[in-house]
């Protein structure tokens, strides 16, 4: 009689143990382990993050109900006190690696994005995570309440997280833009948090795009008009000059303006981008998709929650971002192999109750409910996030 490993010990063969170890040994991560390996560490905040535990006592509980699956998983049982320690004390640079490594096997089955340009498009954008200020007295935003700042570039090609740093809550979003990794040729839509001109010079001569939003109170003289008629919903396409007195010396370059109007809203938008190639239309719609991060976020505080920290210190809380993004990934990669219609809320869904069922992954993914055409009533193969 052939016995299946439980779903989310088929799930974690994504980690090869070599490869892990490997990340274990570059980071140093077994320093003052006390017994308690790197593995173990990894599965209960990977279990935590797969089944929506939002506390130390509940990751314990849940696998101590499991405890004959548990050496199947490669782990031993856990204690809490354990786990807060290794939080605190084990390098979140390890998850980092293990993120990285699970976005290369990610990239591999992305679909393409939806433009018909070849060229890579990332957004890029932040978040605020609001937090305690008397347990996260390092995070201080205001002077009774804590928050962090958490800036993500995600590429359109599969929707998925490829760079993060998490800034102090009071942090302008523009002060990250030196560490952001961008290649010539790469599209970078952002809004205008972001704004800085010398960036966008630097971004330009090295022949990276940008599409953002420009300040209504931006200086600049009109070198060029372009015929608009053709389009519905362009309202005006100009190359411009930047004149003020803190922008003209810092972008000598000619830039392009394109103001749209919102079919839906009836809004204007002032597009600012280097692109002169494209159509007016084009630079529209790929702003337009920049709305997909902004889901990205809703996606990861409401479905993987990411908005309840099982710890209080800077590392523990960096630790806990990157296995989160890591079990994004995990998810991506399964839908995107998949046969079956999968939403992110259906899977977060239905997904806590079947890690430790005893059935092929593969066959649970691709015909979940014993029908591959039909989900049970209530529950839509379409997702509620449009970009899943």
């Amino acid at each position: 009689m052939h016995h299946n490993n439980t779903i989310l010990g088929q799930m974690l063969k994504m980690f090869p143990r070599y490869q892990f170890q490997e990340a274990v040994l570059e980071t140093g991560a077994e320093y003052h382990a006390r017994g308690f390996t790197s593995w173990n560490h990894f599965v209960a905040m990977l279990f935590g993050q797969l089944s929506g535990q939002d506390s130390l006592r509940t990751i314990e509980a849940g696998l101590a109900t499991q405890s004959e699956a548990l050496y199947h998983l490669g782990i031993r049982p856990i204690h809490r006190s354990t786990l807060a320690y290794a939080n605190e004390h084990r390098t979140h640079e390890l998850f980092k690696n293990v993120f990285f490594n699970m976005l290369s096997k990610c990239q591999e089955v992305a679909p393409k994005h939806k433009f018909r340009f070849k060229n890579p498009l990332y957004s890029i954008d932040a978040t605020i995570i609001d937090l305690c200020l008397s347990l996260y007295n390092w995070a201080k935003f205001r002077a009774i309440k804590g928050a962090v700042k958490i800036h993500i570039k995600l590429n359109h090609a599969g929707y998925l997280p490829t760079f993060m740093i998490m800034t102090d809550g009071k942090d302008n979003d523009n002060i990250v833009t030196p560490f952001i990794p961008l290649e010539k040729g790469d599209i970078a839509v952002f809004d205008m948090g972001y704004i800085d001109f010398s960036w966008f010079k630097s971004l330009d001569d090295k022949g990276i795009i940008f599409v953002t939003r420009m300040k209504k109170n931006a200086v600049y003289a009109v070198i060029e008009q372009r015929d608009v008629s053709k389009f519905k919903y362009i309202l005006s396409d100009q190359t411009i000059k930047m004149t003020g007195y803190q922008t003209k010396d810092k972008c000598t370059n000619l830039l392009r303006r394109v103001r749209s109007k919102d079919p839906a809203t009836g809004k204007t938008i002032n597009i600012l981008t280097n692109n002169f190639t494209w159509s007016a239309k084009t630079i529209g719609r790929i702003y337009k998709e920049r709305w997909q991060i902004e889901l990205f976020f809703k996606a990861i505080k409401q479905q993987l929650k990411v908005k309840s920290f099982v710890g209080t210190s800077k590392n523990a809380l960096l630790s806990q971002l990157w296995i989160a993004l890591t079990a994004y990934l995990m998810l991506s990669y399964l839908k995107f192999k998949s046969k079956f219609g999968w939403s992110l809320y259906t899977l977060c869904s239905i997904l806590p109750v079947n890690l430790f069922a005893r059935r092929d992954l593969w066959d649970w993914f691709s015909a979940p409910f014993h029908e591959r055409s039909k989900a049970p009533p209530g529950i839509s193969q379409q997702a509620q996030l449009t970009f899943w």
